[in-house]
């Protein structure tokens, strides 16, 4: 089940296969489609956990402007995963309150 058109970023032009790992784990999706969507299609639907209670969050607006779908991107976190395209390479991590859960957390 892929997205193929988005309300803000319009119609999702198909790029090429890449690969991209998400909390640790090597996934695929196509280059230029938001890195949410890529995400969906793979089956993961929590990007982030509440900081006070720890609740699960996915996509929601899917248009940038609430912060469900935010997850830490190579390194920065707060990154809307919704409006984000796809690259080669990409470390995507599930986001816990502001940070990627560490090492020693896990």
């Amino acid at each position: 089940m892929r997205i193929k058109e988005h309300p803000i970023i319009g119609e999702i032009k198909k790029g090429r296969l890449v690969k991209f790992t998400f909390d640790g784990n090597e996934m695929e999706g196509y280059e230029g489609e938001p890195i949410a969507a890529a995400l969906k299609a793979a089956g993961v639907m929590v990007h982030r956990h509440t900081s006070k209670l720890d609740r699960p969050r996915g996509i929601f607006c899917a248009i940038g402007r609430c912060t469900d779908c935010v997850m830490v991107v190579n390194g920065k976190p707060n990154t809307r995963t919704c409006v984000t395209a796809l690259e080669e390479g990409m470390n995507v991590q599930t986001q816990y309150g502001v940070k990627a859960k560490e090492a020693d957390e896990a």
